[in-house]
């Protein structure tokens, strides 16, 4: 929806600026240097620490730790940094809950984690903000690598392959790299432009190229680039996006919570960006409530989150309920939409409650309409236009444990593949591992 319209209540400056300002800061301040201190000493610097199994990207969390504790918090990032090269960002959205501090003894002792997430941040943070790039380029090998997509797994599968010496070329769709991190993460995770200033210190790298306005199928065909390259990896996640296919889903105010999002992130005025009054958020997981908690930072005063299965199941970590609720969210459960109400635009959404029956989920004749004037819709992403020649499985790329497709030069990584958890934090892992393959493959 673009944000010069406003239809039927869902209108720019609900709040003023210096509400919206005050709304969207940092979520998790960056500790000074006493405080980050204070946190390296509660760690128990495990062996065989938990921490690091629980790591997608199996960072040596206990070294980086004790580095920041001996006071070499550069050291620390480079610890980070050569499992994670977007350990910045990561820091800062990934759900470190339910991962590394979840699995922290801390935790499990005092109900207390390590804030390892924060002490992520305060030692990329370290640095960055001293603008030196700690990895140099091996000696040219002469292989050309092909890279779809600037976002995290393209990014670190760049980053990695450029090390070992390889050009590489990355062809991005849109006008700006970062993938989710830039389009796609509340900006209150992610504040200050830290997403294009993150990219910019791993491309002091050198030997990547970035061509934006370059998308598959848009004058690029994958054929292309085997022909013209030595190797393809593929990162261009999840172009679609999943429909209620309810009548009246094409009303007026009624729109993909990845789009709210995405214009979100890229206003340069929050205040001209247009919320309801009265938002209904259909989904369960983290975009959910990043459009939940977002709409009602903009000044919506009702915002409910209704999700089709009961509280346990929901995608969205605990955490992240917690946030939402805290904002001022209301979360309704085992209810399904049924409807949409109104006359040319959105008046309300129908929802009827839900069942477990012989082991399937159902809608039951009991239902509901929750009033609204905006709809914004979270129920999943697809593959669109996936290249042919591809072994697809359930709806993405197939790929090995290596990021390997079906075809011999072509890999994939990111939420585009099968791999794992659609995460950040995963995406880098399968960039990474994908370009230490392809390494190996141009090398032997």
């Amino acid at each position: 929806m673009s944000s010069s319209l406003r239809k039927d209540g869902v209108v720019p400056g609900r709040l003023d600026e210096a509400a919206v300002q005050a709304n969207f800061t940092d979520l998790h301040p960056a500790y000074d240097p006493h405080e980050a201190l204070v946190a390296a000493d509660r760690c128990y610097f495990c062996h065989d620490a938990p921490c690091i199994t629980a790591c997608p990207t199996s960072i040596d969390i206990p070294l980086f730790i004790r580095q920041i504790a001996t006071g070499t918090s550069e050291a620390a990032a480079k610890t980070i940094m050569d499992q994670n090269i977007l350990g910045g960002m990561c820091a800062r959205v990934c759900p470190t809950e339910t991962l590394c501090e979840e699995a922290c003894v801390r935790e499990a002792a005092e109900g207390k984690p390590v804030e390892i997430g924060r002490l992520q941040r305060h030692a990329t943070d370290t640095l960055m903000a001293q603008n030196v790039h700690p990895y140099a380029r091996a000696e040219p090998t002469g292989k050309k690598v092909a890279i779809v997509g600037a976002g995290p797994a393209g990014l670190a599968c760049a980053h990695r392959l450029a090390m070992h010496g390889h050009d590489v070329v990355i062809f991005e769709a849109r006008a700006k790299g970062g993938g989710l991190n830039e389009f796609g993460i509340a900006a209150y995770k992610s504040t200050n432009d830290f997403a294009q200033r993150e990219l910019d210190w791993l491309m002091q790298i050198g030997g990547i190229e970035i061509r934006y306005g370059q998308a598959l199928g848009a004058g690029i065909t994958l054929d292309g680039l085997r022909t013209d390259f030595d190797a393809v990896f593929l990162g261009m996640g999840l172009g679609g996006v999943n429909k209620l296919s309810l009548e009246g889903e094409d009303k007026d105010n009624v729109d993909d919570a990845v789009g709210f999002i995405s214009e979100l992130r890229q206003a340069d005025d929050l205040t001209a960006l247009p919320v309801g009054r009265r938002i209904v958020v259909v989904g369960g997981g983290m975009t959910a409530v990043d459009a939940a908690v977002q709409s009602k930072l903009l000044g919506a005063e009702e915002v409910t989150i209704v999700y089709r299965r009961d509280q346990a199941a929901m995608p969205a970590s605990k955490y992240e309920q917690d946030l939402a609720q805290q904002k001022g969210v209301r979360m309704v459960f085992n209810a399904a939409p049924v409807g949409i109400e109104g006359n040319g635009s959105l008046t309300g959404v129908r929802f009827a409650f839900t069942a477990q029956q012989d082991g399937k989920l159902v809608t039951t004749d009991e239902t509901f309409t929750i009033p609204a004037d905006q709809l914004l819709t979270a129920i999943g992403q697809t593959l669109s236009d996936a290249p042919e020649g591809l072994q697809i499985n359930r709806g993405k790329i197939a790929v090995d444990a290596t990021g390997r497709t079906s075809l011999p030069d072509v890999w994939a990584g990111g939420d585009c593949a099968s791999g794992g958890d659609d995460l950040t934090v995963t995406a880098v892992a399968e960039g990474r591992d994908a370009a230490e393959s392809i390494h190996a493959t141009l090398t032997t």
